[in-house]
Formats: structure tokens, C-alpha cells, sequence
């Protein structure tokens, strides 16, 4: 082992010690946790046990765009003011085009509020020694030394299942972060391939899954089956992303009515949305407060004008190799 290594190691190490002696306090604390949805509605997060607002803040692409520091901060503060507690970013979350990274801004906020906010942040490496190095950034860029949420991110296919899982991999990591105090709960994300997320799910022992929207539809395998039922017999946590793309595929179709779709879906207790102004996230929490679920017909009318964005082949996240994240 290089020197190098050894010295990630050995800093992790000596922060997950000083975890163990912190963890105590954080359990105090967390009986005075000041999660206020502000009477937006909130559904079960599965196992977590955390009843979570249905729509989540996700501090990814359309959020990185916002280049002005001031404006990006007044999201986060407005959002977190008015009930979206849930904040979804990742290590690798930055756009290099307008010089962002997700989770330095954000630490400018929990600095502060850490106490309010149920934070959920993602680790990319399949290496473990970098993992480590990718987590230990994370929690400096937050300013906090405690996680809610700590995923692995962008499960690709059951090779990649098999690489996660190995011996002394990265799975493994993250579930002894969790036994160290460092998270509370463990996940991972994936974007399109339901047999990848069947099977990290009957191997592993995670409380959380965040996955991308297409995974519903009008599909001829019945895929829903297929990727779902292990992890509501795990009773994870399920939450839905990419919920408003499909505008960029699909002609006609409203954000409003992705929403709604999305929020009348079976299976996801929330979705996480990118909110890129103070404009957009008034906009989510009104139609929020005021949601009406689709009926069957509604929503099987949505699924089929939706096909296009369910099949393309074309979308990026589906492409081989993809990994989310570093954008410009």
C-alpha cells in the first residue's frame, strides 16, 4: 500500500473515532431535530421511519446552473422556510461551466440550519480508497460532520452490482459509515436498469433507493414488478428523480402535469426535483399543497404519451458508462 493510501485510511479512521465519540450527542440531538414540513404533505419514508415533504429539493444540474451565489442561497433559504426539508446532492454534483459545486453551497446553509434539514448526499467511486477521500470532501463541503442519507451513486448494471458488492468494496464502506454514526440511513441510485436494481437490493441492507422515472410506464416486462417488489418487502425508502424531463423529449407535455403524475405514482413516497429559482419552488409547494391524485385512467393516458421518453434510447442516462453528475 502507497503512503497516500494509507494516509486516507488513517484520516477516515481517525474521523470515525471521532464519530463514535460524536454519535452519542447527534442521537441526543436528534430528539429535538427541527424537520417542519410546514404543512406541506409528507409521506413515510419507508424504514427511515422520517415522514419527508413529497417534494424533495435536488441540488443537481438545474440547480448547479444557477451561477449567482446570492440567488442559488435564496433557494435553498426559501425552500427550507417554506417546508422542503429533504435536500438530495452528491459529490460529484457540480457544473464547471458557471464554477458550482452542490455541496459547498449548500454547506453555506447548514452551517447554520444543519438541524433542520434531512440530508441525503451521494458517494460516485466503486474504489474504496477513493470513496473515502469522496466522503470525507462531502462532509467538509456541507460543514457537517453527520449525514441522514449516504447513497451510492448511479448504479449502472449487475457487473457494476458485482463491483459494488466485491469484498472489501464500496458497499461495505458505506454500510460501516452507517455502524459508525457517520449516516444514519444507506441507499443507492439508478437510472434505467431494473435488474441492476433488483439485485443490489435482495444483496444489500440499504434503507433508501432514488431512481429515475422511467421505471414506470407502459412497459410490455412489467418491469415495475420486477425492480419494486424486493424493496417494498425491504421496506426501503423509494423517492423518484427525472420527473420533469420528459418536457425535453416529449411536445406537450406540461411540468405541472409531470408533477402530478409523478406524485400519483405507486411505490415512490417522494420524487426529488431540481429547482433552479425562488419562482420554480413556490410553484412546486403551491401545486403540492393543492395535489389531487390522477385516476387509473389519467395516469395510464400520461404513461402512454409519456413512451417516448420511457424507450428512448437516446436519453443520457441510459447510455453505457454514464455516471451522473460533473457537468460543463
Amino acid at each position: 500500500m502507497d503512503k497516500k493510501s494509507f494516509t486516507r485510511r488513517d484520516f477516515l479512521q481517525k474521523t470515525l473515532a471521532a464519530g463514535v465519540a460524536l454519535s452519542g450527542l447527534y442521537s441526543f440531538q436528534s430528539c429535538s431535530r427541527n424537520y417542519n414540513p410546514k404543512g406541506l404533505p409528507t409521506a413515510r419514508f419507508g424504514k427511515t421511519g422520517v415522514n419527508i415533504p413529497r417534494i424533495t429539493m435536488g441540488l443537481g444540474s438545474r440547480f448547479c446552473s444557477v451561477g449567482d451565489e446570492e440567488k442559488s442561497l435564496e433557494i435553498l433559504t426559501y425552500s427550507l422556510d417554506n417546508g422542503i426539508f429533504y435536500w438530495d446532492t452528491a459529490y460529484s454534483y457540480q457544473d464547471r461551466n458557471v464554477n458550482v459545486i452542490s455541496e459547498e453551497r449548500a454547506g453555506k446553509i447548514l452551517k447554520d440550519r444543519r438541524n433542520e434539514v434531512f440530508l441525503s448526499t451521494k458517494v460516485q467511486s466503486r474504489d474504496r480508497d477513493e470513496a473515502m477521500r469522496q466522503v470525507e470532501t462531502s462532509l467538509k463541503r456541507l460543514q457537517t460532520d453527520k449525514l441522514d442519507n449516504l447513497m451510492i451513486h448511479s448504479v449502472g448494471n449487475p457487473a457494476d452490482v458485482d463491483n459494488i458488492t466485491r469484498k472489501g468494496g464500496v458497499y461495505e464502506l458505506v454500510q460501516s459509515l452507517k455502524e459508525q454514526g457517520v449516516t444514519r440511513f444507506t441507499g443507492f441510485s439508478t437510472h434505467s436498469n431494473d435488474e441492476a436494481m433488483r439485485l443490489l437490493i435482495e444483496r444489500g441492507d440499504f434503507d433508501t433507493v432514488l431512481y429515475a422515472m422511467n421505471y414506470h410506464g407502459n412497459h410490455a416486462d412489467d418491469r415495475e414488478k420486477i425492480a419494486f417488489t424486493a424493496a417494498r418487502e425491504k421496506d426501503m425508502g423509494m423517492m423518484l428523480m427525472k420527473v420533469v424531463r420528459p418536457k425535453e423529449t416529449v411536445p406537450g407535455v406540461r411540468v405541472n402535469d409531470l408533477i402530478r403524475f409523478g406524485l400519483s405514482l405507486d411505490g415512490p413516497a417522494a420524487m426529488t426535483v431540481g429547482m433552479e429559482s425562488v419562482d420554480i419552488v413556490r410553484t412546486n409547494i403551491e401545486q403540492l399543497r393543492n395535489f389531487t391524485p390522477m385516476t387509473a385512467e389519467e395516469k395510464s393516458r400520461m404513461a402512454s404519451a409519456l413512451t417516448p421518453f420511457f424507450r428512448s434510447p437516446d436519453l443520457e442516462w441510459k447510455k453505457p458508462g454514464y455516471r451522473d453528475g460533473h457537468w460543463g
